[in-house]
């Protein structure tokens, strides 16, 4: 996980607490390419907190982790879990023109649940988000998570 450990975000799901964000590392991108390197890994998930502080939400921060990984080695699948950056479509551009092998952007609920399970972010934005990066990105395999037994009704 990038970008501290704290969100701007209180999803009621989430274990990663909603405080005061620290100061992003800037070493972050590399040192998380060192331990990729030193841990022989193949496949690579990168996620973070949410940081609607930021004016790009952290995407260029996630571009140098991708692009850091790559340095290393060009053949590390790298799957990558993204916030919606409030629908930033230019932030969303510099993510996918790194070109992971997956985006993930998880849409954890259905729509009548989002005010109680995700009161800052919109269904709506989260679908836009995953159509978005099809559309940008043709080869990059785009995935999302529903979760359930959080108050669905058959119906």
């Amino acid at each position: 996980m990038i970008l501290g450990k704290n969100c701007t975000r209180n999803y009621k799901f989430c274990n990663v607490i909603k405080a005061p964000v620290e100061s992003i590392n800037p070493k972050e991108p590399i040192n998380i390419a060192d331990a990729v390197k030193k841990l022989g890994l193949k496949y690579v998930v990168i996620t973070s907190v949410t940081r609607d502080d930021l004016t790009d939400g952290g995407a260029d921060h996630f571009t140098k982790a991708i692009n850091s990984i790559k340095n290393v080695d060009k053949n590390i699948i790298i799957e990558i879990l993204i916030t919606d950056f409030q629908g930033n479509n230019e932030a969303l551009t510099k993510v996918v023109k790194t070109k992971p092998k997956v985006i993930n952007h998880n849409v954890e609920t259905i729509p009548s649940l989002y005010s109680k399970v995700r009161p800052m972010a919109m269904y709506e934005r989260s679908l836009e988000v995953l159509k978005n990066i099809k559309e940008m990105g043709k080869s990059i395999l785009t995935k999302s998570v529903i979760m359930v037994g959080l108050g669905e009704k058959e119906e």
